[in-house]
């Protein structure tokens, strides 16, 4: 019965048979870096926080060290960090385009698209992807923070550690889609001796509350022809470590022992109003998942497995070095003595060596081949299993020989449980890269930067993520035009979606059709003459 008390069934469970994590999770640090255990975390969190440190472990090679198995024996070949990688090239395609709709023909919506294009290359939003994306993977979540700069003009994009995300969720929240209506950023910054610098807490808190009564009971909002009560406040202070234990919580830290930072401008940021009705933190979950809030890292799933293969990768380079040198026993042979002793000296077995041996002597050695080769196959067996539980198939893992190569049709198949992944992945950031770029276009709103008005809908496209044919659907999409049954937009973002090298769908497309005005104006000239 003790057993089934302490069965936790959460985002988090499959670690449950790790002791650091166990250990963590109860408030208990030893053997686990980090802050999962501090009494600043709120309970719930420390299991979470506890599993992001122990998945980055696997990531870097240092799963067998934190877990208190001898790090240095223990062989670890970096198969996480591939799973990773690999799932990651795979989710956000070869390439990314913002994309608004409407933007064919609709000069505000070509406007807002443009801006965001520009946007995005200013603030490198590509490469912040590539960097938050692998969050989301790796740990199970990734978060965005957006601020208005003025000195750059413009919205800048940042992207934050998700354990440093702590948002406080209505008791009754009963969907995963629920936004919170206040958000902590809070990390520990360690203390240094030799500065005499104490160890500090930082707290950057986003909360929804009403207007100030004292300005005005509601406030407009350019991006709303309805007025509003609410307005968000950004409170960043930062408290000694040595207090906090008395202070409380995150959510609950005593104001009287803050001390609160100033912006650029000199203004104290205590419940500073931002003038804008929405919190400018975006969380990404890695996967839908029900009615949490988190979501699940890729890995999750396969770190037993990730610890039988580190395990049989150890033993197999154990049994190679007994392979290629071998235990050898001997007897009636004349061994080298030490003089001063009268003791045997260690014998090395080195090329040319000779061995005197009486009538009697043998030399006997001990073959470990068997149990390597029986190892080897032991291995693959388990990447093979890996390859299942990951839904990478052995091409994308690299481990298929390309000589054995199946057809086509086979290859196709192969892919099928990689497709239904990277759709579900993409279909829980379906609604989140849609609003990160509303809140974009809402702060260029903000500042005056755009007009007042309802903004066109923008979202992110991710390119394929598959091998495909580019001469079939070339010629596929030739054959539906001509047909009529294809329009040219639709064929020309299949070509795009094929890898075909056209940056602007719907440049593309009026580029198509002057090109055909120009040809269609030069036959009729030539007729006439």
């Amino acid at each position: 019965m003790r057993r089934w008390r302490s069965l936790i069934i959460d985002t988090w469970g499959a670690l449950g048979y790790k002791p650091a994590f166990q250990r963590a999770s109860e408030g208990r640090l030893s053997g686990l870096p980090g802050h999962a255990g501090a009494s600043w975390v709120p309970e719930p969190d420390r299991r979470r926080l506890a599993a992001y440190t122990l998945l980055a472990a696997y990531d870097t090679n240092q799963a067998a060290a934190l877990l208190g198995e001898d790090g240095v024996d223990r062989r670890e070949y970096g198969d996480p960090a591939l799973i990773v990688d690999q799932t990651l090239t795979h989710l956000i395609g070869e390439t990314q385009q913002i994309v608004v709709s409407e933007a064919d023909d609709n000069e505000t919506a070509r406007a807002a698209e443009a801006l965001l294009r520009e946007w995005a290359e200013r603030e490198h939003l590509w490469m912040r992807m590539q960097h938050a994306e692998r969050n989301a993977v790796l740990l199970g979540d990734t978060v965005y923070l957006l601020a208005w700069s003025r000195t750059k003009g413009r919205p800048v994009l940042k992207s934050i550690d998700p354990g440093f995300y702590f948002p406080v969720l209505p008791d009754d929240a009963v969907d995963a889609d629920e936004y919170p209506t206040r958000v902590h950023l809070a990390w520990e910054t360690p203390a240094d001796p030799a500065s005499g610098r104490k160890g500090t807490l930082r707290r950057v808190t986003y909360e929804l509350g009403p207007v100030d009564a004292d300005a005005a009971e509601s406030r407009a909002y350019p991006w709303s022809t309805q007025p509003a009560d609410i307005t968000c406040y950004l409170t960043d202070a930062e408290w000694d470590l040595e207090h906090v234990g008395r202070a409380g919580a995150i959510d609950a830290l005593s104001p009287g022992r803050a001390r609160f930072r100033t912006n650029a401008d000199g203004e104290v940021l205590d419940r500073l109003d931002l003038h804008i009705d929405f919190i400018p933190i975006i969380h990404v979950p890695n996967t839908i998942n029900g009615a949490e809030h988190f979501g699940q890292s890729t890995l999750l799933k396969a770190t037993q497995l990730l610890d039988d293969l580190g395990a049989a990768d150890t033993d197999s380079q154990r049994a190679s070095a007994t392979t290629g040198s071998p235990i050898i026993g001997l007897s009636g042979a004349r061994l080298p003595v030490d003089r001063a002793s009268g003791r045997p000296l260690p014998v090395q077995v080195e090329p040319g060596m000779v061995w005197p041996l009486g009538e009697t002597g043998q030399l006997t050695t001990v073959d470990t081949s068997a149990q390597l080769s029986e190892l080897r196959a032991y291995v693959e067996g388990l990447r093979d299993r890996l390859s299942v539980i990951t839904r990478l198939p052995a091409s994308v893992l690299g481990t298929m020989d390309a000589s054995q190569a199946a057809s086509g049709y086979a290859m196709q198949l192969s892919f099928g449980p990689l497709d239904a992944m990277v759709r579900s992945m993409r279909l829980a950031r379906a609604a989140k890269y849609p609003l990160l770029l509303k809140m974009v276009l809402r702060l260029y709103q903000a500042a005056g930067v755009l007009p007042s008005g309802q903004q066109p809908q923008a979202s992110i496209a991710f390119g394929s993520y598959l091998p495909t044919d580019q001469a079939s659907v070339l010629d596929l999409v030739v054959k539906g035009v001509t047909a009529g049954v294809l329009s040219l937009e639709t064929g020309v973002r299949m070509l795009v979606d094929a890898g075909f090298p056209i940056e602007d769908a719907a440049e593309e497309v009026a580029r198509i059709w002057e090109q055909r005005e120009t040809e269609l104006g030069t036959g009729g000239i030539v007729n006439e003459m």
